[in-house]
């Protein structure tokens, strides 16, 4: 088995594969160019503002022991020089790194064992070969697998073009503010504009504060939303949205303002209301036809992400300083125009409610408009490779890759792809809810079950064969 992609994902894919297929003579091999599996984009980070988003005593990786990682982290004295970790509602935010060493260290007797194998290689090629998988990496490992699974991380973000045209080569444009060190360019007193609006760019702004930036930074996007902060005091969901579900995205949206309603009257704040989508998301994903999906991503996914996608309470401490004293402002708006004079960018804000036009100057550019999705296959070489053999193709939804109900890939003529599955986020155009930590662990314990399933079926099938 060829897992390709060894962050979060991919590392508790091939720990439940590992768990699933104990005994059987199964190779598990995960292609991860970085040193450990289970760090990834996310966890791979060295800096001190990047936080877990999610309380530690939700990141558990074994559903039915949710104190699995508290218990690590005090075993391990974590975390250590970091008083800035507990917050004031009693919760534990570790920075990312040290989650990022806990799903490593989840994989870890496996990879001692043998039954995983770690291959430090960036993928090149796969190419369909009979009923196997072909894999060549940059390094020149070339491997035949029977099955292989797609667990790569996101795309990186894309910039609208009139701005990455003009502002190519700036020596404080920032394209990809996730790569390591991206942000290093800007200095303590630049005046920063932030394209996009969401966790990503929070996260800027809690860096660049972090690391004593004091120049004033503005953050854009269309409707001037922000994500979100936790409720205070913790909350058990609030609404039931699978009970004759919403057939259309309208009646989901007229369901949700009800019980947003209803919530203060039961003690509960809008946090509750959206705990109980999230966790019942999967199934009201299933209850709405293709083009109801694709109208609840049109109209109203911003307004979930910032509600859904909240952010540390550090994080939030910090952003909300900022918007007090003024040296950190959220607009809605698009930048009309850009240019730039030396190293000065020029840019034409205009605002969304007002239509005002108001001219800006900025000393550096950071874009976060989140992961461009539907360049998915065209990100990586051995993504185009299969889609343009038809192997692959992007959802109806826009959101990742095209899967059926058991994360089977669907092919180009609509029909799955017996041996190809996808696991983690670049699914959910199929399943949903699947960019919060807990739903990417519960599918990757899918997608392992799925594949151990029908690695027994074959073992009965070749057995019969052989008893005949």
């Amino acid at each position: 088995m060829a897992i390709i992609g060894g962050g979060f994902t991919g590392a508790a894919l091939a720990a439940n594969l590992a768990r699933n297929t104990a005994g059987r003579a199964v190779d598990i091999v995960v292609f991860e160019p970085r040193a450990r599996l289970g760090a990834g984009l996310a966890y791979d980070t060295a800096d001190p503002a990047h936080r877990i988003n999610v309380p530690a005593a939700r990141m558990s990786l074994i559903p039915d022991d949710p104190d699995d990682f508290l218990r690590w982290l005090a075993a391990e004295g974590e975390p250590r020089d970091d008083p800035g970790a507990l917050a004031e509602d009693g919760n534990l935010y570790p920075r990312r790194a040290v989650f990022g060493r806990y799903v490593s260290d989840f994989i870890a007797p496996h990879l001692k064992a043998d039954q995983v194998h770690h291959c430090r290689e960036r993928v090149g090629q796969i190419v369909r070969i009979g009923n196997q998988w072909r894999v060549n990496t940059d390094g020149g490992t070339d491997i035949l697998a029977d099955i292989a699974i797609v667990a790569t991380t996101h795309p990186a973000p894309c910039a609208p073009q009139n701005i990455a045209k003009v502002l190519a080569g700036h020596p404080r444009y920032v394209a990809d503010s996730t790569l390591r060190g991206a942000l290093s360019v800007i200095r303590g007193d630049d005046r920063v504009l932030v394209i996009g609006n969401g966790l990503t760019a929070a996260d800027v702004i809690a860096s660049l504060r972090c690391c004593g930036h004091r120049g004033p930074i503005t953050a854009i996007s269309r409707r001037g939303l922000r994500s979100r902060g936790h409720a205070t005091t913790a909350q058990e969901p609030f609404g039931d949205f699978v009970t004759d579900p919403p057939q259309t995205a309208r009646s989901l949206l007229r369901r949700v303002r009800i019980a947003l309603h209803q919530a203060p009257a039961e003690g509960r704040s809008w946090h509750a209301v959206f705990d109980a989508l999230r966790t019942q998301g999967g199934d009201i994903w299933r209850a709405l036809p293709v083009a109801e999906r694709k109208r609840l991503v049109r109209h109203l996914r911003p307004y979930w992400d910032v509600h859904r996608f909240r952010v540390a309470p550090q994080i939030d401490a910090v952003i909300a300083e900022g918007l007090e004293h003024g040296d950190v402002r959220v607009l809605g708006g698009s930048i009309g125009g850009i240019d730039h004079d030396g190293e000065t960018i020029a840019a034409e804000v205009r605002h969304r409610h007002s239509g005002k036009r108001e001219q800006m100057l900025f000393d550096a550019c950071v874009i976060t408009t989140g992961p461009a999705h539907t360049g998915i296959l065209r990100s990586q070489n051995w993504l185009a490779d299969l889609a343009d053999a038809g192997h692959l193709q992007l959802d109806m939804v826009g959101l990742g890759l095209a899967c059926d109900e058991q994360s089977r890939a669907t092919n180009r003529d609509g029909k799955s792809e017996e041996t190809l599955f996808i696991a983690g986020p670049l699914a959910r155009g199929t399943f949903g809810e699947l960019m919060g930590l807990p739903q990417v662990n519960d599918h990757a314990i899918f997608v392992a079950d799925q594949v151990a399933q029908r690695l027994a079926r074959r073992s009965r099938s070749r057995a019969a064969a052989k008893t005949a």
